[in-house]
């Protein structure tokens, strides 16, 4: 019996500080998957418009419900590409949040437990300054020639990803106590 990535997936034990993080698109990429809700597999969503490419490994953390509907996003920044549907522990520390259409999309800042380049970091303050504004400007700019604008708030510090983490958690537990199949 296949596994759903959204459902079956356990989250982690060190909840919210760690988590399993289950990764959609590699680091470097311009092809937008996503998370086919129904059977957990990956869809192509679209190929960017913009001349931009992912700056982090991206996907999201199972068992969560986010304010945007979907499961809680997170980036999880290493040395390489990850490929599409692999597990990754990682500790959250940073949060972005976006207004994408009108709703507030938080997306999770982590590194990569295993990686040895980023496993010591703590919070995103610790990325040079750089790295931080790039994070910020491909989502300020992805959707920029589909016509669709983005704001972009500050990155907020470990601590702040915490009641997000933990609320997606909730919803999603809430969600599935009450018996709804969740993304249809």
């Amino acid at each position: 019996m296949p596994t759903h990535a959204w459902h079956d997936v356990t989250p982690g034990e060190n909840l919210p500080h760690n988590f399993t993080s289950v990764i959609e698109i590699p680091m470097g990429s311009n092809v937008k998957y996503e998370l086919d809700k129904l059977t957990g597999l990956l869809k192509l969503d679209r190929i960017l418009y913009s001349a931009v490419h992912y700056p982090a490994n991206y996907g999201f953390i199972p068992q969560t419900f986010a304010e945007d509907g979907d499961a809680l996003d997170v980036l999880v920044l290493c040395q390489v590409p990850v490929a599409p549907l692999t597990l990754v522990e990682a500790r959250a520390i940073g949060l972005m949040t976006m207004i994408d259409g009108g709703k507030k999309d938080h997306k999770i800042i982590a590194v990569a437990l295993n990686d040895p380049e980023f496993n010591n970091l703590r919070e995103a303050v610790q990325l040079p300054p750089h790295r931080l504004n790039m994070l910020r400007r491909f989502f300020q700019d992805y959707k920029k020639l589909e016509g669709k604008d983005v704001e972009v708030d500050e990155i907020q510090p470990a601590e702040a990803t915490y009641p997000i983490i933990e609320r997606a958690l909730e919803s999603y537990s809430s969600q599935r106590r009450k018996g709804f199949v969740l993304g249809k």
